[in-house]
């Protein structure tokens, strides 16, 4: 070992002058201490091994849920695939046998996701979970690169195999029709969508985790559903529909119960006790229970005035939300379902699942760059998948929507277009004044 010390020390005791010079700036060589590392004498926990940005550790609290279990996983999966397939009863001719067929190669696709995709930023309740959230994802990308090469008549005949009541047209409903002021027409304009309006909000904001951010997109949506209402009539609304119930009622009891419920995580005192080491019936119940909460909280600060890259990401993110929230509008429309469709309900249950890690990746990535050299693999497919959603409306479209945009339209987006543009602009120019000036 000594021997080994003195060929690694890089000034030599002989040398006075050594100890008087600076240091040379060494940088890493790749390998170990300079050699080509052989497959069996790697060390898995070198930086250059790993493929996890953020988990390099987990919740082993509970330690039989963390043990590896791939080939039990394989032969339980196996076992269940062959009773099914050779059950007598679906296997009969028709739509039932294609239907079996389908959800077991989805079912196999998420079980492999569950054991061979990389760990994300969350460990709870397990990090299987949300790996077969990004499994969803993924299978989901994969349907519309599908339907992105079929026309929308095709599109609607498949999604007959989903739900036989699909493929029908739909009647136009507009809400705009009796706008007066009323306390009646207020209270007729309340339905079960008001509540669906506070649950969405609630849930961005646990997305965002930021208060204005999630305003700024309130009303920027509000914008949206103005200039878009030529094409969808259900945009259509009374203007204390859009600024009273959505905005100040629905959006802000949403936004402003997710905020109070991310600064609760924020400051709750976690505890990492395990199962063994909880005394009592109630205390295990307890500790159960707190395997499906968050393992930890980050308070995100998008700060999107500190510099130009801040504002530039915000922007971005605030244009792929507004998408985001418009796509399943077109989506529904083009293809004929109604709001409450259970398609459209797990379109929207899912992508606020993505978005959850996917956000925190964005996060992670923006604000700490050193320890974070790539973009996550939730916040890249989910990307992916909503702009496959804007080509696939885009296509679909053509011929749909006779009306064009009308001019003021054209100049309000021109308009916001300029400002946006013209704000960092002169936040720069106002800092670099002030700059020379204090110097």
């Amino acid at each position: 070992m000594a021997h080994q010390a003195e060929d690694l020390s890089p000034i030599e005791e002989s040398d006075p002058d050594a100890l008087l010079s600076p240091p040379t700036d060494t940088r890493p060589e790749p390998g170990l201490n300079g050699k080509p590392v052989r497959w069996y004498d790697a060390d898995r926990t070198e930086s250059y091994t790993r493929i996890a940005p953020f988990q390099e550790w987990h919740d082993t609290s509970v330690e039989f849920f963390y043990k590896p279990i791939t080939l039990t996983a394989l032969g339980f999966g196996l076992a269940a695939l062959s009773y099914v397939a050779m059950t007598q009863d679906v296997l009969e001719e028709g739509r039932d046998k294609r239907r079996v067929g389908a959800y077991a190669a989805v079912v196999s696709f998420l079980m492999f996701s569950m054991i061979q995709f990389r760990d994300g930023p969350f460990i709870r309740p397990h990090p299987a979970f949300w790996r077969a959230i990004l499994g969803i994802n993924l299978l989901y990308e994969l349907a519309l690169v599908f339907l992105l090469f079929q026309d929308l008549n095709s599109a609607r005949g498949m999604m007959t195999l989903l739900d036989p009541s699909l493929n029908r047209p739909l009647p136009e409903k507009s809400y705009a029709e009796n706008c007066a002021l009323t306390p009646q027409n207020i209270w007729d304009a309340i339905d079960i969508f008001c509540l669906a309006h506070a649950l969405g909000w609630f849930g961005k904001a646990m997305i965002l985790r930021d208060y204005w951010f999630c305003w700024i997109l309130s009303i920027a949506f509000e914008f949206a559903e103005y200039s878009l209402q030529h094409q969808l009539a259900n945009f259509a609304e009374c203007w204390w529909d859009h600024w009273i119930l959505d905005v100040l009622v629905c959006n802000w009891l949403g936004t402003y119960l997710g905020i109070k419920t991310c600064q609760y995580l924020e400051v709750k005192p976690y505890e990492w006790r395990g199962l063994r080491q909880t005394r009592g019936l109630r205390s295990k119940a307890r500790r159960v229970l707190s395997q499906f909460s968050p393992h930890d909280w980050t308070a995100f600060k998008w700060e999107g005035t500190t510099s130009f890259l801040h504002y530039v990401i915000v922007v971005l993110l605030l244009a792929v939300f507004l998408a985001a929230e418009l796509n399943p509008f077109y989506l529904k429309s083009l293809l004929w379902m109604e709001p409450d469709h259970p398609i459209v309900i797990l379109r929207l249950a899912g992508v606020f699942l993505c978005a959850l890690p996917a956000v925190r990746e964005l996060y992670q990535y923006i604000n700490n760059p050193r320890k974070t050299k790539r973009m996550g693999q939730h916040v890249w497919l989910l990307l992916a998948t909503i702009l496959t959603e804007l080509l696939v409306i885009t296509k679909w479209s053509k011929g749909q929507f006779g009306e064009p945009l009308p001019v003021y339209v054209w100049w309000a987006w021109i308009v916001g277009g300029v400002l946006v543009v013209l704000y960092p602009a002169v936040r720069v120019s106002v800092l670099r004044f002030e700059s020379v000036g204090v110097g």
